[in-house]
């Protein structure tokens, strides 16, 4: 058994080394700070969801509160994975994998905008830097505007 060290990454391979793939195997796909103070809030206002589940049975992707009766899909984007155009940077090590990588992150997030959407969701995005009380806010009032109008 090699050392941390001593370890090259195979050829092919997205980590440089493997203190970076511990790093990047260590980030949250869910549950993230602003998700969390997100949902907290979003709580305290009486409403209720699904945490990090499938809109539509067929299609495989989640996001990260699902409002099933209203139709209403939240997503909270990281800054990096999803390309915020204010604060995505290329890195230094490795950048033409991770540059296609967060260019088909994007591309799967407007596929799932639409499909979303032709299923007849209402779909939020934000960003990870944004205000957590003002997308809590957007939230909470397009969650009821979505739920009065199909409850007449």
């Amino acid at each position: 058994m090699s050392t941390p060290d001593e370890w090259t990454p195979p050829e092919g391979s997205w980590a440089s080394s493997a203190a970076r793939r511990r790093n990047m195997q260590a980030i949250r796909s869910r549950d993230t700070k602003p998700e969390r103070l997100i949902r907290r809030l979003v709580h305290a206002n009486g409403l209720r969801y699904r945490v990090a589940a499938r809109p539509l049975p067929d299609l495989r992707r989640t996001a990260d509160m699902v409002f099933r009766p209203a139709k209403v899909a939240v997503f909270i984007d990281g800054c990096y994975w999803h390309g915020c155009p204010e604060h995505y940077v290329s890195p230094k090590t490795n950048p033409g994998y991770w540059s296609e990588k967060v260019a088909r992150n994007i591309a799967r997030d407007r596929d799932t905008d639409e499909q979303l959407s032709a299923a007849g969701w209402l779909v939020l995005r934000f960003w990870e830097h944004q205000s957590s009380d003002a997308c809590a806010l957007s939230i909470i009032s397009a969650v009821r505007e979505r739920r009065d109008d199909l409850l007449g």
